[in-house]
């Protein structure tokens, strides 16, 4: 599968925003948030045949064909960690009081040496607390296999090991968790940017329409 067969209109992953909406349609949501890293701010380049935007602002776009009235908040630093988020864009995500909140899974934390995963935790539990206390719906991501960090040669497990504690809190705060490891995204040609960590735009658009799905899931359980 290469990056040059499909086009955003094309692609068999991606849902057209009407397509998206229609499935959000009974969303109750209207004020959005989004905290964390680069991965939360939707960082990547620009794919030929994909608009240019990231995954949040593009699920933004389309919570607002359902929501006019959403009010959307980014606070998303690119190289962030977990302790930066806490101490950066904890207070200003709970003064905009949202509904609808997307939280990090602690990518940047694996950017060291060795990791503490014990420490990782902490940081993580500590911010899934203080999202928690706002009542809204958490969602957040496992970090794709596509991702390469050479430098590491335990790469792939350190991503393995962070995505089962992503799957554990998130399980236990009862947060959508848009599982992005095994997706057949991962094998695309081009997917990635020039920097090797981050989705370019046609991921990001797949990205999008996989917090569509997973919340239209969500939203389904919930019909009585």
């Amino acid at each position: 599968m290469t990056a040059t067969s499909f086009t955003e209109e094309t692609d068999p992953f991606c849902l057209a925003t009407i397509d998206a909406a229609a499935m959000l349609f009974d969303a109750p949501w209207q004020r959005y948030a989004v905290i964390g890293d680069s991965l939360s701010a939707g960082t990547g380049d620009k794919s030929v045949g994909y608009g240019n935007q990231g995954w949040s602002d593009r699920f933004a776009h389309i919570l607002r064909q359902v929501r006019p009235e959403l009010a959307y908040l980014n606070t998303a630093v690119d190289g962030a960690t977990t302790v930066d988020t806490l101490d950066h864009q904890i207070d200003g995500m709970r003064n905009f009081a949202p509904d609808l909140l997307h939280i990090p899974c602690g990518a940047n934390d694996l950017l060291r040496r060795s990791p503490d995963f014990g420490e990782i935790e902490q940081g993580m539990r500590k911010m899934y607390d203080l999202a928690a206390e706002t009542g809204a719906e958490l969602t957040t991501f496992t970090l794709g296999r596509s991702y390469i960090v050479p430098v590491f040669p335990d790469w792939t497990e350190r991503v393995l090991t962070l995505n089962d504690l992503t799957r554990a809190l998130a399980d236990e705060y009862d947060a959508v968790v848009v599982d992005m490891w095994d997706h057949p995204v991962n094998s695309r040609e081009g997917l990635l940017s020039a920097d090797r960590l981050h989705f370019s735009t046609s991921g990001q658009a797949v990205m999008a329409s996989e917090m569509v799905k997973a919340l239209a899931a969500i939203l389904a359980r919930r019909t009585p």
